[in-house]
């Protein structure tokens, strides 16, 4: 193990050893924010509403780059105990998604590693693993409008250090099936919901993964229902039935398109369909530039973003996004989650990289 791969692993075990579950990352914020602080040639221009985000002074028609990473994680859930290093791997919550990343970030930035051929932002944020009416990235643009001026964003989301560009946007969705409760001995009394909702959700059942090519890349829009519940106990035929359901779709559908396709599926006249949040896809943005540079510089494989990122809100404020970031997406959210020593040096190999090469 490098010195470099064996210090980017000590901090991501840091990081991952401070809790920042979703709406509580402020011992994370302090822990980065003196950091950030002292960084070399950068200014804190956000520290506000679990944000940090710091700028450099900008070199006349030298183009922008972010670096963005989540601070939160999902629920302990079943992967109990601190994190841990074993091996040149950083096991535990939230090491692969996302503070391997934050770690590639820090260094970055305490290494002074904002000049070369673009200037250097960091976006630190909170509140991604959220329906997106939470977002804590959005407002940061309201409060600090020099991040508008950003070329491209590039999200170090786990994606086993390949350029996933693109995301789709996802619907979440509450359907309801009411009916009128009767003793389940004479059932012909009421109205069944249990057996209605039945009816309603099998179209969502039935339908099938549909791949749809953007710009060269097979994104897959699929449907799922994800929780049901109903009834009341064993003897009432039940009045009401709830079903979440979770839909993810292309980038070249809009929100409205989708919502619209969600309710032609749900059709059923006694479903009732209640939007909850629809996160907007993001854009394909093989055609900017500085994505070119990026995808030269580390001889990257391009894939499309199957789950949903940040980068759409980056596209929301005006700015081109990708995700490239340590660790296999396949770790995020597991029991097993886990980060290489190795991947991380890469990542941070690329970027290094990618600032070094001439406009």
């Amino acid at each position: 193990m490098t010195d470099r791969a064996a210090r980017l692993a000590a901090d991501t075990l840091a990081l991952a050893r401070i809790p920042s579950q979703s709406r509580a990352e402020r011992a994370i914020i302090e822990a980065i924010r003196p950091r950030l602080a002292v960084a070399p040639g950068l200014r804190l221009v956000d520290d506000a509403d679990s944000v940090l985000a710091a700028l450099p002074d900008r070199r006349p028609r030298v183009p922008l780059v972010l670096l963005g990473g989540h601070l939160d994680t999902v629920p302990l859930g079943g992967a109990a105990g601190s994190a841990s290093l074993d091996g040149g791997v950083v096991r535990g919550r939230g090491t692969a998604d996302m503070k391997g990343g934050l770690a590639v970030m820090l260094a970055l930035a305490e290494a002074g590693a904002h000049g070369g051929s673009v200037d250097l932002g960091y976006v630190f944020f909170g509140r991604e693993e959220v329906p997106i009416a939470e977002s804590a990235l959005l407002p940061a643009f309201d409060r600090a409008p020099a991040l508008h001026e950003a070329a491209l964003a590039i999200v170090l989301e786990p994606t086993d250090n390949a350029l996933e560009v693109g995301c789709n946007g996802n619907v979440q969705a509450m359907v309801r099936v009411r009916g009128r409760a009767a003793h389940s001995a004479r059932p012909w009394h009421g109205d069944n919901a249990i057996h209605t909702a039945l009816e309603a959700l099998a179209p969502i059942a039935d339908e099938q993964v549909r791949d749809v090519d953007v710009d060269g890349l097979v994104f897959r829009e699929v449907v799922s229902v994800t929780t049901i519940a109903g009834g009341v106990a064993n003897n009432v035929v039940p009045d009401l039935v709830q079903a979440e359901v979770n839909m993810r779709y292309a980038p070249n559908l809009g929100p409205q398109e989708a919502e619209r396709r969600l309710r032609d599926l749900v059709r059923h006249p006694s479903a009732e369909i209640e939007i909850v949040s629809n996160a907007p896809p993001g854009r394909v943005c093989l055609d900017n530039e500085l994505v070119a540079r990026l995808r030269a510089a580390g001889n990257l494989d391009v894939r499309p973003k199957q789950s949903w990122t940040p980068v759409a809100e980056f596209g929301m404020a005006g700015v081109d996004a990708v995700n490239l970031g340590p660790g296999d997406p396949r770790y995020a959210h597991s029991d097993d989650e886990q980060v290489t020593a190795a991947a991380l040096a890469c990542t941070h190999d690329i970027v290094s990289a990618f600032l070094a090469e001439e406009a």
